[in-house]
């Protein structure tokens, strides 16, 4: 078994499987491994018997501080909760019109958006499974509505097949199951998986391969109207006199192999990717906004905490008020640290010297998103696109559709690009201005006739360069993590770290608030044994 293997082969499979496949295959070796399994939610914690008077400072307002403040609250502990930004929510983050982005090295955007138009430039789908993250939006009255993870009607551009023109994703992998199993069928036929299937089993995947791949009676995957009615067809049904409709031409294989289709079919069959997915109705940060009607009296905006210290009597925050410049100091019993390893890396804390090793041997990776707001619904109109992503193999990675407000007039803002790796780190170099040209002109790959003439505004969020983060989210490696990890999540004294980062579930939400759980849990048995 694949967990049996010791620690260094592990990391070298996992090596070898993220060069070849990425990351999205990484995640799903990991997923083999262990380390990246379904959420271990079973209902908000029980924790009981807080002594009287005990105290707890949160530093961070995003969703790990707000529901370990939440919980402890619920506990009978007194709790304040510091936040450096001038809202709350972290990384659960809507872009609106009127918003001011600031970065790194001074590049300032002014949102220009329409009202109701919004961009989720972090997280922006929920997983069926990521049930910690269910049960608290239900609990805090955030409604939620359908995310389109899967269309078939969006397009897949690779520049060297096709001639670089995109094509239907319905298209390539009919053709792609249609070929494979033609291919399959022969074999069969031909005798060549004798010694690996027996007689029966033999004529069931022959039987498997006709019906699947919509084989003629040759079993053969030829264009005829049986395979238009799952890819499309050239002249569609209608009716009265004429009504017939004509098939569609099938690709060639090795105009399917070229266009790498198999990279998008495997993307739908990952565990996290998997419909039936969710969003907040009107933008992630609903979400954050939930969480902060439940804590909002014990948070303190426009924070910056400069130095954290502990002894055996409690904790201590110095902090700066971004607004007023007024220095002032908090202090409790215990602390909750949720600040991401990026900054707090850099913060003179008082822990241990291989805590401090953690913080600063846990690097982030780097996105870019750009939402580009058009001036009507040309993928619905034109495309009949209804929600969903279009895949290019350029920096832009993806343009993802819209999933709410279908059918509607007007203004409406779509994913123009999701840069990440050494596309993210290539958007993140351009100014804001730069983003937005180089996202049209990349994507208008898909819909030419419309993306420049139907532009009226966008806005990018690079995470490198947003000050508060400098990153998007914890990038573990096996090594790092067996180096690390049990270090960074161990309590400190009277100081435990929560967020992404301490979990074995990164960059997802569901993983900063089942790190939250357990830190609480952890500072609460803690209290009640001091």
């Amino acid at each position: 078994m694949l967990s049996d293997m010791s620690p260094r082969s592990r990391r070298q499979l996992l090596s070898m499987i993220g060069k070849a496949g990425g990351g999205l295959a990484m995640y799903q070796a990991m997923t083999v491994f262990g380390h990246a399994a379904e959420t271990r939610f079973t209902g908000p914690p029980q924790l009981t018997g807080a002594r009287k008077g005990s105290t707890v400072l949160v530093l961070g307002a995003g969703l790990a501080g707000m529901l370990a403040a939440h919980e402890l609250t619920k506990a009978g502990y007194k709790v304040q909760v510091l936040e450096f930004q001038d809202r709350p929510g972290g990384r659960n983050y809507s872009v609106r019109g009127g918003d001011k982005i600031v970065e790194v090295g001074g590049a300032v955007q002014n949102v220009g958006y329409a009202p109701g138009n919004y961009l989720n430039p972090g997280p922006w789908r929920i997983p069926h499974h990521h049930r910690t993250l269910l049960h608290y939006t239900k609990a805090f009255g955030v409604e939620l509505e359908p995310f389109i993870q899967l269309n078939h009607n969006t397009l897949v551009h690779r520049k060297d097949a096709f001639g670089g023109k995109p094509q239907r994703y319905r298209e390539l992998s009919v053709d792609f199951k249609g070929h494979v199993a033609e291919l399959l069928g022969k074999s069969l036929n031909a005798g060549a998986l004798d010694s690996s299937v027996t007689r029966e089993d033999k004529e069931k995947l022959i039987d498997a391969m006709r019906q699947w791949g919509v084989l003629d009676g040759d079993m053969k995957f030829t264009g005829d109207l049986r395979v238009s009615a799952q890819r499309g067809y050239d002249k569609a049904p209608g009716g009265g006199v004429g009504g017939a409709p004509t098939p569609s031409k099938i690709n060639s294989l090795s105009d399917v192999l070229s266009s790498q289709v198999w990279s998008q079919i495997g993307f739908f069959f990952s565990y996290v990717m998997q419909t039936t997915m969710f969003q907040p109705k009107g933008g992630m940060d609903m979400i954050g906004k939930g969480f902060y009607r439940q804590v909002g009296k014990m948070v303190r905006l426009n924070t910056k905490v400069t130095r954290i210290a502990q002894d055996d009597k409690g904790v201590t925050a110095n902090w700066t008020d971004t607004v007023t410049g007024q220095s002032g100091e908090s202090k409790a019993d215990w602390m909750v640290c949720t600040i991401p390893a990026t900054i707090l890396s850099q913060i003179d804390i008082q822990v241990s010297d291989t805590k401090k090793a953690a913080l600063k041997a846990l690097p982030y990776s780097n996105s870019v998103k750009i939402g580009l707001e058009m001036k009507r619904r040309f993928w619905e109109e034109d495309y009949s696109i209804y929600g969903g992503h279009s895949f290019t193999d350029q920096a832009i990675g993806l343009v993802s559709y819209p999933n709410n407000n279908f059918f509607q007039d007007g203004p409406a803002v779509l994913l123009g690009a999701f840069a990440g790796r050494a596309g993210g780190y290539q958007f993140a170099g351009m100014t804001p201005e730069q983003r937005i040209q180089t996202a049209l002109d990349m994507g208008s790959v898909f819909h030419p006739a419309e993306y420049r003439k139907e532009f009226r505004t966008g806005a990018s969020v690079a995470w490198s360069r947003m000050p508060w983060i400098l990153g998007c989210c914890a990038s573990w490696t096996e090594q790092s993590r067996e180096d690390h990890y049990d270090n960074l999540v161990a309590m400190d004294g009277r100081i435990v770290l929560a967020g992404e980062h301490a979990s074995y579930y990164g960059c997802w939400m569901e993983g900063a608030l089942l790190s939250s759980l357990d830190a609480i849990k952890r500072l609460h048995q803690r209290a009640l044994a001091a």
